[in-house]
This record gives C-alpha cells, sequence and structure tokens, in this order.
C-alpha cells in the first residue's frame, strides 16, 4: 500500500475565524475549511486534519491573530511553520486566481511552506514565559486578597461601631511580647 501523501495545512487568521487550506507537494488544495477563532474551534480544526496523516501546518508569522492556535496545535503535538508576512506579500502577488478571499490566502500561506524547507518551526513559549504568568497570576492574587481585606473591613466596621481597621497603640502594644505575656498571666 502506497504511504499518504504529506501535505501543508495553510491558515489565514483572522480575529473571528480562521481559514484552513490544505496542498499537495504541487501547490493544489486539497480541501478547505473556515472555523472559529476559539478553543472549540482549534479542536474542529485537528479533528477535520486528521484525515492526512503526514501533514504540517503553515501560519503567516502575525501572532496577535496566531498565537493561541499556534499553541494549541503544537500542544496537540503537530508541527507548525512561521512563514514571515515579508514572503507572504510576493506570494500573493504570483497568485494565479484573482481577487482576495481567505481561502486564496491560507493557500499562497501552505505554497510558501512547500517553496521554503527552511522555514522557524513554532514552539511552545520557555520558562520565562511561564515565570512571567505566574507574577502575573500572583499579582492578581494579591489585588483580589487587598480587595477582599477592605471589603471585610468596610462591613465590620459598619455593623460594629466598635471595630477598627487599624489598632490603635496602646502600652500593651509597645511593650515586648514577653511583658504582655507576663501580664495577662498576672490577670488570670
Amino acid at each position: 500500500m502506497k504511504p499518504a501523501a504529506q501535505v501543508v495545512i495553510g491558515v489565514d487568521a483572522h480575529k473571528r475565524t480562521h481559514t484552513l487550506v490544505v496542498a499537495d507537494e504541487l501547490g493544489r488544495e486539497l480541501a478547505n475549511k473556515t472555523l472559529a477563532a476559539t478553543a472549540d474551534g482549534h479542536l474542529a480544526a485537528l479533528a477535520w486534519a486528521r484525515r492526512w496523516p503526514r501533514r504540517r501546518w503553515a501560519l503567516e508569522d502575525c501572532r496577535h491573530l496566531t498565537r493561541r492556535l499556534e499553541a494549541d496545535v503544537v500542544r496537540a503535538g503537530e508541527r507548525v511553520v512561521r512563514v514571515p508576512t515579508q514572503m507572504m506579500a510576493g506570494v500573493r502577488r504570483s497568485a494565479r486566481q484573482p481577487g482576495k478571499s481567505d481561502a486564496i490566502d491560507a493557500l499562497a500561506v501552505a505554497r510558501a511552506a512547500w517553496r521554503e524547507p527552511d522555514l522557524p518551526v513554532a514552539q511552545l513559549d520557555g520558562p520565562s514565559r511561564q515565570v512571567r504568568l505566574l507574577v502575573d497570576h500572583r499579582d492578581d492574587l494579591v489585588a483580589e486578597r487587598t480587595r477582599l481585606q477592605s471589603g471585610s473591613a468596610g462591613i465590620c466596621m459598619r455593623s460594629r461601631p466598635t471595630c477598627r481597621s487599624r489598632p490603635e497603640a496602646s502600652s500593651s502594644s509597645t511593650s515586648s511580647p514577653a511583658s504582655r505575656i507576663g501580664s495577662r498571666r498576672s490577670t488570670d
């Protein structure tokens, strides 16, 4: 049995949708599909692409539109190459089909990936991104804790007029811990 031919899945990414075009080694369009630019859309794209066992993905390198798709596809174990936007301008000019459509652009991305074997391969961000995400999450947690503490102090002050948000300095709070413990024992 003859092994399945290698294909490239070119993607034209937009804010709300991604158009995928499958191209063979001659640059012929085999299939196309447009999906939502959401996590569910990415899962549907992966499921759709499984019918071509020997595949790689080609995304135009505009990461503000492709970052999440790229990460989801790489996490699924797929091979993804990045096609520079400067390369795409020439490819679009030489396209044999007139007009502008998402499928034409996605096919141009796939053809560029076939022509250029040394395109950069996409990888998940390294530890520095993970650390940055953890620091951002910690900052969010600290802000949330501060908000909750401020809210509970306000509730306490409204419900009990004697409740203070900050304890006033007294002679017992300024004395040493040992003397405060000793004075408590003597009053017990």
